[in-house]
């Protein structure tokens, strides 16, 4: 961890927190520097935001799967890390891959956020109109889509809010569906109908905030350790847990929540085919901290999958 010297002489801890640069990403980073300074009584100017502009952030024009998956999300941020330029990094935990190298630890997840999802231009899944297009880029919301509403259409839509609200206004599409959390640390809330959760399940580890350091880095990983969430890092690596076992990639059209009520686990979750026409449920109840319980729940799916559904998992099939 770098040091950083105030005006009084008085030597604090000055943390280089990585961030993309999109405008919710650096939210995410601000919130993470409120509670690291929070937590350690530092002053602001103790931890500096370094952006880099990842890979997901200049393709836009093709799915994601297609062009590297969520390496894209997290490649430059991994290679800070690894040169020492920055002592920690932050993510959307619903884009860090599910394996992760040895030399990484993710050190905190923040107190997760709103899980659902929000649908723009439809007061529900129902009032949407019959054929509309449903503008998404994602496996899971768009085979979601095509199980509840088969009727509709699903086109291309990537970037970050403001682009894809920015599509929706110009009629690339009918609706779209955005996270609540990435919509509320953006300020948008009151933006479209949230989904509910047990009827709309989300994506795995959907509005968590996670930080990631070298593993090596002991001072910063306790540093860090201090603003975990423990029930939100319950949650989110059930949810991770599951989909490794799964063997899910971009590709893979997967729903999933975990919750938490003492310390015990509730998951649901759902596979679906890419056009939402077979669907497997399952849930489970374990120990927050038995992952094996998680793995347990998505081998179940898979064995009780369809072909057109397990096709999309490379897990122990």
């Amino acid at each position: 961890m770098a040091q950083h010297t105030q005006n009084s002489s008085k030597s604090v801890p000055k943390l280089r927190l990585g961030t993309r640069q999109s405008p919710l990403a650096v939210a995410q980073a601000e919130e993470t520097r409120r509670r690291l300074c929070a937590a350690h009584g530092w002053d602001e100017d103790a931890v500096e935001l370094v952006k880099v502009r990842a890979s997901g952030d200049k393709i836009q024009d093709r799915p994601l799967a297609d062009i590297g998956g969520k390496a894209l999300w997290t490649r430059e941020l991994d290679i800070w890390l690894a040169e020492g330029k920055i002592d920690a990094a932050v993510h959307s935990m619903k884009d860090v891959e599910t394996i992760r190298p040895d030399s990484l630890t993710i050190a905190a997840i923040l107190p997760r956020a709103d899980v659902r999802d929000v649908l723009i231009g439809a007061a529900s899944v129902n009032a949407i109109p019959r054929g509309a297009r449903i503008g998404t880029s994602a496996p899971r919301r768009a085979a979601q889509m095509l199980y509840h509403r088969p009727d509709c259409t699903i086109v291309f839509f990537r970037g970050n809010v403001a682009t894809r609200l920015a599509k929706l206004a110009v009629g690339e599409a009918d609706v779209t569906l955005l996270a609540a959390a990435g919509l509320e640390r953006l300020g948008q809330t009151g933006t479209g109908t949230p989904l509910p959760a047990d009827e709309w399940l989300p994506a795995p580890a959907q509005g968590a905030i996670g930080i990631e350091c070298n593993t090596a880095d002991a001072e910063t990983c306790r540093s860090i350790g201090a603003i975990n969430d423990p029930a939100s890092q319950h949650t989110v690596m059930a949810e991770r847990a599951l989909l490794a076992a799964l063997g899910g990639t971009c590709h893979s059209p997967i729903a999933v929540l975990a919750t938490i009520d003492g310390d015990q686990i509730t998951m649901r979750a759902s596979l679906f085919s890419s056009d939402g026409l077979e669907r497997v449920d399952g849930t489970a109840r374990f120990a927050a901290e038995d992952l094996d319980a998680a793995a347990d729940l998505g081998r179940d799916l898979l064995d009780r999958a369809s072909p057109a559904i397990r096709t999309l998992f490379t897990g122990l099939s």
